[in-house]
C-alpha cells in the first residue's frame, strides 16, 4: 500500500527529462524560437479562489526572473473573472509579450484572445488547465489530471475499507466547476474507478446523483459545496441513513463538506481532496479528512518556465500526446505531464519532504 502512495517520487527527474530531446510518442514544432533573454513572459492566472493559485504567482515570478526574462503576471478579478482575464490576455498581446502562459478561469472563453496571441507570433502555453476548442495553443503543462481522479477514487475505496470494513458503502460524489477544463478530467478519472463499484453494489450513491451536471460545484466555491451537502443530508440522510464517504475533488470543497456533516451531527465520512492546502494537512493528520493530492505548484510553474527557456534556445521540447488527458476538443495539445502524489496520514511526512512548510505541518499532526 505504501508503495502505491509514493508514485511520483521521481517527478522532478521526469520533469527535467521532459524538456530536452525529442519524443517518440509525439511532439510539436519548435514554436518560440524567437523568444530571447530579456523578453517579457505573460502569465494569466484565475481569481485567487484557492491557496494553489496564490502560490502560483510568486513561483512564476521567481522562476521567470531567474531564467533571465521579464515577468508580466496578472490574476483575474474576483468578479467578472472571465471578461477580466480576456482583457488581460489581450493586453499581453498588445504589449508584445513573447510567450503567454495561461491558467484559464474558463478555458472555453479565450479563443479569440489566443488566436490574436498566435497571430502576433507569441507562444501560447496552457498551464494547469487546458485551453478548450482552439488550435491556437502550442503546449500544455500540467499534472496528469485523469490520474488525479483515479487516485482520489482509490483513496475513497481504501479509506472506506479501512474504517468501515466490507461494503456496501453509502457515498456521495462532488465535482468541480464546469467552467474548469480540469474538473471533467478529474471526474472522468474518478468515475473510471468508481462506476464498476457502483454497478456491482459495493458503492451506493444514495441521492442517485452521479452525472457531472448533477454533482458539479459552481465556481469551485466552498459555500456551494457546503450548501449542496447540507441539502443532501436533509433529503437523503435525515432518517438515520449513514453517510460513509464523499468523493471531493479538492481540499477547499472537502472542508466545506465536512463542515456540513459536522453541523448535522454526523460522524465524519471518508472525504478525499486535492492541492495539499495547509488548512487540510492537520485534518488529515488527525483523521478528519482522509486524503489529499500533492501537486507541487512551484514545480509546475518552474516546468512551464523551463519550457520557455528551452524554446528560447531553439530546442524542441519533449512532449506527449495524451488524448485522454489533454485533448481540448479540437486537438490533443502536446503536453509536459507531471505526476501527482496521493497523500494520507501514513505517507504525509515522506510525501512533503521537499516542502518544509507542509512537512512541518505533517510532523506536528
Amino acid at each position: 500500500m505504501r508503495k502505491k502512495f509514493m508514485i511520483g517520487a521521481s517527478v522532478v527527474l521526469v520533469a527535467g527529462l521532459a524538456l530536452t530531446g525529442c519524443s517518440a510518442r509525439g511532439g510539436s514544432s519548435a514554436s518560440g524560437a524567437d523568444i530571447k533573454k530579456g523578453d517579457t513572459i505573460g502569465v494569466a492566472l484565475p481569481a485567487k479562489t484557492s491557496q494553489n493559485w496564490v502560490l502560483a504567482g510568486a513561483a512564476f515570478k521567481k522562476a521567470i526572473v531567474a531564467a533571465g526574462f521579464k515577468a508580466d503576471i496578472q490574476y483575474a478579478a474576483a468578479t467578472n473573472t472571465v471578461s477580466d482575464q480576456q482583457s488581460q490576455v489581450s493586453g499581453m498581446v498588445t504589449k508584445g509579450d513573447k510567450a503567454v502562459i495561461i491558467g484559464a478561469q474558463d478555458g472555453s472563453q479565450l479563443g479569440s484572445q489566443v488566436k490574436a496571441a498566435k497571430t502576433s507570433g507569441a507562444t501560447v502555453i496552457a498551464w494547469d488547465r487546458n485551453l478548450l476548442n482552439t488550435k491556437n495553443v502550442d503546449y500544455y503543462v500540467a499534472f496528469n489530471n485523469f490520474k488525479v481522479g483515479q487516485l482520489q477514487a482509490h483513496a475513497l475505496l481504501d479509506g472506506l475499507k479501512k474504517s468501515k470494513g466490507n461494503g456496501p458503502y453509502n457515498v456521495e460524489i462532488f465535482a468541480g466547476a464546469s467552467t474548469d477544463a480540469n474538473a471533467t478530467v478529474f471526474y472522468n478519472g474518478a468515475m473510471s474507478v468508481l462506476t464498476p463499484k457502483i454497478k456491482d453494489g459495493t458503492l451506493k450513491v444514495v441521492s442517485g446523483q452521479t452525472k457531472f451536471q448533477n454533482v458539479e460545484t459552481d465556481g469551485w466555491l466552498a459555500q456551494n459545496a457546503q450548501s449542496r451537502m447540507t441539502n443532501l443530508i436533509t433529503h437523503y440522510y435525515s432518517g438515520g441513513t449513514k453517510l460513509d464517504g464523499v468523493l471531493s475533488p479538492n481540499d477547499t470543497l472537502g472542508r466545506a463538506i465536512l463542515t456540513a456533516t459536522k453541523a448535522a451531527g454526523m460522524p465524519n465520512p471518508i472525504v478525499t481532496g486535492q492541492d495539499s492546502e495547509t488548512a487540510s494537512i492537520p485534518l488529515i493528520m488527525n483523521g478528519t479528512q482522509y486524503s489529499t493530492i500533492y501537486k507541487d505548484t512551484t514545480l509546475e510553474a518552474n516546468t512551464a518556465v523551463d519550457l520557455v527557456k528551452t524554446l528560447s534556445q531553439g530546442k524542441k521540447p519533449k512532449t506527449v500526446l495524451d488524448k485522454a488527458n489533454n485533448n481540448n476538443g479540437v486537438k490533443t495539445v502536446p503536453a509536459i505531464e507531471l505526476t501527482p502524489v496521493l497523500v494520507t496520514k501514513e505517507n504525509a511526512v515522506q510525501a512533503y519532504k521537499n516542502n518544509p512548510t507542509l512537512e512541518q505541518l505533517a510532523k506536528q499532526g
